[in-house]
């Protein structure tokens, strides 16, 4: 069995290569660009991760890792242009720097060469892979809509919000590793636990990032605190807390997020450590890493091979950064 570390360091070698043709270098350098920043690639090693906890990992698990690490980033360039960011990990985005027209088309050719990848996986898993990878494609896309409608809606309830993070980012994790269980030759009972033990990891993750940028240390996080709220994100906390505030309360928070004073994140933390926001949001979390762990701990393999992937989970829901 291998750790999650080591499988990064599997993968990136696995994927660096060059993914596009050198010509028309109008469209295929933006995607060169943007793949030459790295990431974390939790993705495609977590279907590494699926593969390996039922069988020795298959050369196709590499090609359909590669084909989910293409897709993800199809949708980061895609979400750049729709937040209108100028920048991602410190640099120019590829609409900012290569204009809007290319990054939507870089964007696409990004898309269609990961079905390359799929292509190149044996016929007898091809069905159920595909079947899977557009339905979470889809849903990804359904996350997104839900997360812009949102932004302009005046009351969002925190049930939708999980299940817009749910279809928005939990899935793709859930669908990672099921695709790679399906090439370890999983049943269908315990690819169904292995996916919920990802879309609730998700979940956590995203409750932990969420909680990190309001209370965690800037020097551990990497950025400022308080992004969010100076950003009027409707974020985990900011839900729970108009929902619980009292009517003094919630009505300073409606009047911090339709202005901007310099000490805007000082008085919504406050007014969050009032509400005990912060242990609630705690609490949260570890209810969908147990709900996770609760699902992994279920799957029907050897407890040594579940390992890596409680090794992940507790990695990820811990960090603070």
């Amino acid at each position: 069995m291998h750790s999650f570390k080591d499988l990064v360091t599997k993968f990136a070698d696995h994927f660096a290569v060059r993914h596009f043709p050198q010509q028309p270098a109008s469209l295929y350098e933006p995607n060169e660009y943007f793949l030459s920043w790295g990431g974390k690639r939790i993705r495609p090693v977590m279907c590494l991760m699926g593969n390996e906890l039922f069988d020795e990992i298959h050369p196709d698990s590499f090609e359909l890792a590669t084909a989910i690490e293409l897709f993800h980033n199809f949708t980061l360039i895609h979400d750049d242009i729709m937040d209108e960011a100028p920048l991602r990990r410190g640099m120019e985005t590829v609409h900012m720097k290569y204009g809007l027209s290319t990054a939507l088309l870089a964007g696409d050719v990004m898309l269609i060469k990961a079905y390359d990848y799929l292509n190149k996986i044996q016929p007898q898993y091809l069905h159920r892979i595909i079947h899977l990878f557009n339905k979470t494609a889809r849903e990804v896309c359904e996350g997104q809509q839900m997360d812009m409608d949102f932004e302009q809606s005046s009351s969002v309830s925190l049930d939708d919000y999980i299940h817009m993070i749910s279809l928005k980012t939990s899935v793709l994790l859930a669908a990672s590793l099921e695709m790679g269980a399906i090439i370890g030759g999983a049943s269908e009972g315990n690819c169904k636990h292995l996916y919920e033990f990802g879309k609730n990891l998700g979940i956590a993750f995203q409750v932990q990032d969420d909680y990190l940028d309001a209370f965690g240390d800037p020097e551990k996080f990497g950025k400022d605190v308080g992004g969010d709220i100076r950003q009027n994100k409707k974020t985990f906390l900011m839900l729970h807390a108009l929902e619980v505030a009292n009517t003094e309360q919630k009505n300073r928070l409606f009047q911090l997020m339709q202005q901007n004073p310099p000490d805007k994140v000082e008085q919504v933390l406050q007014i969050f450590r009032d509400c005990n926001i912060d242990d609630w949001a705690k609490e949260l979390k570890d209810k969908y890493l147990q709900t996770a762990l609760h699902h992994l701990e279920a799957i029907a393999v050897r407890s040594v091979r579940k390992e890596p992937l409680q090794e992940l989970a507790n990695f990820l829901i811990q960090r603070e950064y």
